[in-house]
């Protein structure tokens, strides 16, 4: 059997980068995208040489409808399967519902929902073929317990990912029989650069650790077909639990 190969978004840094030098290390040919050239190309060299496996950067802007399609077809053209999608592309933007802008609005969801969903639209049929020859291929899609767990001046972001699980649990109604599994990963706060701002409310040390998201999202991949996790919610420990 040729080696696995996974779809990583958001990988050129944070939760992304480490979810891809995960797959890495288990040997696994990656293709990683992200918006940022520099940075996603370092990485793909790094994952390559040090780990001798094959990691192919595709830069894409998960608002555009094109790259979204071009990303899904190189990874296609390139690896002939794909064992893990991990949605894992996303943009955070707080704000009171009174005054939240629609334009912002509607920016989130095309990151957050509608370039996850075109995605797996496009990739599912090597999806299925895969699961079809391996046993089973994963669509992973990091989301946020703020789609679980509302949170004050979260409503657009929080029903962005809301939607993103939704889209999670609705894709195993309609593939899991064939070994096509989805999982929505739900995290609270996480020590990242999206959250550097949040420093004053919760201390960085008491976040939870990105490394152990991406541990998650991988450890996903080695469960067989016989079970469906739609999705995992992840909270800081605290008297807080499923809140952020």
């Amino acid at each position: 059997m040729n080696a696995r190969s996974a779809l990583v978004t958001g990988a050129s840094r944070g939760i992304g980068a480490l979810i891809a030098r995960k797959f890495a290390e288990q040997g696994w040919d990656l293709t990683l995208s992200a918006r940022s050239t520099g940075p996603l190309e370092e990485l793909a060299g790094k994952v390559s040489a040090g780990y001798g496996v094959t990691a192919r950067a595709v830069t894409a802007d998960m608002a555009v409808e094109e790259d979204v399609v071009a990303l899904a077809d190189a990874h296609s053209g390139a690896a002939g399967r794909i064992d893990a999608l991990v949605l894992n592309a996303g943009m955070g933007s707080i704000g009171p519902f009174a005054e939240f802008p629609a334009r912002r609005f509607d920016k989130l969801y095309t990151v957050n929902v509608r370039s996850a969903y075109m995605m797996t639209q496009r990739l599912l049929p090597l999806l299925r073929s895969t699961a079809a020859e391996a046993g089973t291929a994963k669509v992973i899609a990091v989301s946020s317990l703020t789609g679980i767990a509302s949170e004050p001046l979260n409503s657009a972001y929080g029903a962005s990912k809301a939607a993103l699980t939704s889209l999670c649990e609705t894709l195993n109604t309609e593939e899991s029989q064939r070994g096509v599994l989805a999982t929505a990963v739900c995290p609270g706060y996480v020590a990242t650069d999206m959250t550097a701002p949040l420093a004053d409310q919760v201390a960085p040390d008491a976040m939870i650790d990105p490394a152990d998201v991406a541990e998650v999202v991988v450890g996903l991949t080695r469960i067989g077909r016989s079970a469906v996790i739609p999705s995992i919610a992840m909270t800081r420990p605290g008297p807080h639990l499923w809140r952020i």
